[in-house]
């Protein structure tokens, strides 16, 4: 990893800067959005539509080239709903769209160019119009779903399972399983006694999870210099 060569007070001003571009473009646009976020070139993550709910401690990393994307379109005005629970990890390319309902639930883990969807918007034969019975999507606390797998319309994932990656889901699974393949199937169960040490309580405490991050960046940063910071940008090798 190439080291970062910012002063503390530059990287201090520019998570300033991301945290208030968070709040005045992007938390307009959520229902509700809960504390301790942390949206990582926020700029590139796009969200619309109706009833979107994102819990606290959320981490959502955009790209220019893989921007995230958060959808609702209702049947109706003002229907249609997604709820994500708290300290969620959303990844680049990350693209979540609901007709009715998707709820996903605390500390889950979405990779790369993950895709969840309650609908297939066209029906077989009729291209015109979505399918009329709705089929929602729950996925429940701590999953984990790897590197470009989709999950499909009225699909139930239970706590704990790991989606592996590419991997296509069309029915339910169950708790403590990972699963593989198109159409994905049960490859291991989990030992539903052991014990998980989970996003949700590294982010027990967000408070005083941010200070650490902060003291840690007051370290590592503690030696550079503005002008060190600037022949870095102007000089790249």
């Amino acid at each position: 990893m190439k080291k970062d060569l910012r002063p503390y007070w530059v990287k201090k001003r520019y998570l300033q800067f991301r945290h208030w571009y968070t709040e005045f473009f992007l938390r307009p646009e959520f229902a509700e959005l809960g504390d301790h976020h942390t949206f990582m070139k926020p700029w590139h993550t796009v969200v619309s539509g109706p009833n979107i709910r994102l819990g606290h401690s959320a981490t959502v990393v955009a790209e220019p080239d893989n921007n995230v994307r958060i959808g609702v379109w209702g049947r109706e005005p003002g229907s249609g709903s997604i709820t994500i629970g708290d300290a969620v990890m959303i990844s680049p390319g990350v693209r979540i769209s609901a007709s009715d309902n998707i709820s996903i639930g605390d500390g889950c883990m979405m990779a790369n160019g993950v895709y969840i969807t309650d609908c297939d918007w066209h029906g077989i034969y009729d291209r015109m119009n979505r399918d009329p019975e709705p089929r929602p999507v729950l996925i429940g606390n701590n999953v984990w779903i790897g590197d470009r797998a989709t999950v499909l319309k009225g699909v139930t994932i239970g706590n704990n399972s790991v989606v592996a990656a590419c991997s296509v889901v069309t029915k339910d699974i169950p708790a403590n399983v990972v699963v593989a393949g198109n159409p994905a199937r049960i490859v291991k169960e989990l030992d539903a006694s052991a014990d998980f040490y989970t996003r949700t309580m590294f982010y027990a405490n967000p408070a005083a999870l941010a200070k650490q991050f902060d003291d840690i960046d007051r370290m590592v940063l503690s030696g550079n210099t503005v002008w060190r910071w600037i022949q870095s940008l102007v000089w790249r090798r």
